[in-house]
């Protein structure tokens, strides 16, 4: 899911509606703000479609949905990026990637793979924004809308 760029690699994520998929992307993107485990707020924005490379758009689809993490404290930016780190195995995410990114700024970077949701994540830590904040999208895998059905593009 995030660990790869190929159309192909992308899993099915099964059949569903766009409204029912995004409203499982949300769910998740909330356990993923409990995680963080610090005082703070989340951006607003709610989960969109985008296509599936290469496949029919009417009838397949992803879910996406970017949001940001505003710690209370910039201090707390390296607290909750540690809680995810030890959090997410524990709830059947594996951990692809973990480090300092190629950017200048060399944003601490966690990325994560949820094969049973069929759902991945790139979370950047990034203490020199003002304000400091965590910056997340979640990725879904491949959906296929149920037969008659159309995707519904937000």
């Amino acid at each position: 899911m995030s660990s790869s760029t190929e159309s192909d690699d992308v899993p099915s994520a099964g059949i569903s509606t766009s409204q029912d998929a995004a409203a499982e992307a949300q769910k998740v993107s909330s356990r993923l703000y409990d995680l963080i485990g610090v005082k703070g707020k989340a951006s607003d924005g709610s989960p969109g479609v985008q296509e599936c490379s290469g496949k029919d758009r009417d009838t397949y689809f992803q879910i996406f949905h970017k949001w940001s993490f505003y710690p209370a404290s910039a201090n707390d930016l390296d607290a909750a990026m540690e809680h995810l780190k030890e959090g997410l195995p524990k709830q059947g995410w594996k951990i692809v990637e973990y480090g300092p990114d190629s950017s200048e700024s060399r944003n601490l970077t966690l990325i994560a793979d949820n094969d049973e949701k069929k759902v991945g994540v790139h979370i950047a830590q990034m203490k020199k924004r003002n304000p400091p904040k965590l910056s997340l999208m979640l990725v879904s895998g491949c959906y296929q809308v149920p037969e008659g059905q159309q995707v519904e593009h937000f």
